[in-house]
């Protein structure tokens, strides 16, 4: 009997692990055998950066450098966007030009061009891209890979991308949309603020919406669905930039990095916490929380919260706020949650508010850049309340995207 026990113990053991297979990856997907034909005779370029690994935890760029004699192909350029190849670099420090261990030539699209130029690219006939996004519209690695499909189809280059999944997850959607005249490198594609897609369907969307007319290809993922956060994909983290050092990080961006264009408050830069605090010497940490959690936002609660940041905003001052807390991933809404908190700094401490929205004027292009619209600001100076009216900024335009978008998503993703 007790034999027949450890024989039903060991088999339940045996299936849970077999449930818990880990989600494959765009690369995983490419080098098993079923992409061969569109490697096969191909000089490959590649822009990627120290995120793209697969499902084993290799690089990208090791996989195909090894897989390169046996497939028939050839790796020769590397391309590197904002924060490096190795992802060290800070925030819009410049990226020089550089080779790697094997010689191999790394072009910087996050320095003095940010597009990859004709003669970079006359030696290739298959650009790849390989990097993992946060789900934010204004994280710039999206922006890279629409510079370099608009190139590549200038050249007649196929571009391939190597899907991964959204940190958040494939259904939130939430705040304003891009109006063109704020395009740039932090926002060039009108989708909201959260899309609620992953990197291969906005290559798709960017393609078809904005006719660019290049040969894409989008290598899915396998096992991903869009309910997932990357916490239940079984991958591994690797920190997306010097602020993101956790996947749990993404949801927060979203939640304090816009109102950090404003340098109205900390956000966590310079601290142990990026994106996950608020804090400024003048708040009240206890006033403050019980105000917000009135509000009753879906999904989120705030703590009282006291630090003193290392460097950055109010560096080496006593600052007081709040610690977010996502309750409920399933109904939180990153970017209403944050108009919340700027709406209710203005209220609550409207001198000190205004005073810092006063110095942060010669940020206001990039504050409207980063929002998509020029229309948050104004409503910030304008109005006395603002949460509902920025809470339902664009309402009629991201229901229109949630339809415009079905064309785009990847059936065996779900639904979305």
């Amino acid at each position: 009997m007790k034999q027949f026990f450890l024989r039903i113990i060991f088999l339940l053991f045996f299936a849970s692990t077999l449930q818990a297979a880990p989600v494959q990856v765009g690369i995983d997907t490419l080098v098993s055998g079923d992409y061969d034909a569109l490697l096969k005779g191909k000089r490959l370029g590649l822009i990627t950066n120290h995120t793209a690994v697969n499902s084993q935890r290799r690089y990208t760029i090791e996989i195909l450098k090894a897989n390169a004699h046996r497939k028939g192909y050839q790796l020769v350029a590397l391309f590197a966007p904002e924060h490096g190849i190795t992802g060290d670099a800070y925030a819009a420090d410049n990226i020089e030009h550089g080779k790697d261990i094997d010689g191999l030539p790394i072009y910087s699209l996050h320095g003095t061009t940010k597009r990859p130029t004709k003669e970079m690219l006359k030696d290739l006939d298959l650009l790849l891209y390989d990097i993992q996004d946060i789900g934010s519209r204004s994280y710039t690695y999206v922006s890279t890979l629409c510079y370099a499909i608009e190139e590549a189809a200038k050249e007649k280059i196929p571009v391939v991308v190597l899907d991964r999944p959204n940190p958040i997850n494939g259904l939130l959607v939430d705040g304003p949309l891009l109006e063109e005249k704020w395009r740039s490198i932090v926002g060039y594609l009108n989708v909201p603020y959260c899309h609620g897609m992953t990197v291969g369907e906005l290559a798709a969307f960017f393609n078809g919406e904005y006719h660019i007319g290049a040969e894409l290809h989008v290598i899915p993922m396998r096992g991903w669905k869009r309910s997932m956060t990357f916490e239940d994909t079984g991958l591994t983290w690797i920190p997306t930039s010097p602020n993101i050092p956790e996947a749990s990080t993404a949801w927060f961006y979203p939640t304090t990095g816009i109102l950090g264009e404003l340098h109205i408050a900390s956000i966590g830069i310079g601290y142990t916490l990026p994106f996950k605090i608020i804090g400024a010497p003048w708040i009240d940490a206890e006033a403050f929380a019980t105000k917000l959690n009135a509000q009753k936002f879906p999904g989120v609660a705030f703590i009282p919260f006291h630090f003193r940041p290392f460097s950055g905003k109010f560096s080496q001052e006593p600052c007081h706020g709040v610690l977010l807390t996502i309750t409920d991933p399933k109904v939180f809404k990153p970017v209403q949650t944050q108009y919340l908190l700027i709406g209710m700094l203005k209220s609550l401490y409207p001198k000190p508010f205004m005073d810092a929205l006063e110095k942060s004027k010669s940020r206001r292009e990039m504050f409207a850049k980063v929002n998509g619209t020029d229309e948050v600001f104004r409503i910030l100076q304008e109005k006395n309340y603002v949460v509902w009216e920025l809470k339902g900024l664009h309402d009629k335009e991201r229901k229109a995207f949630l339809e415009k978008r079905k064309t785009y998503l990847i059936p065996s993703y779900g639904k979305g």
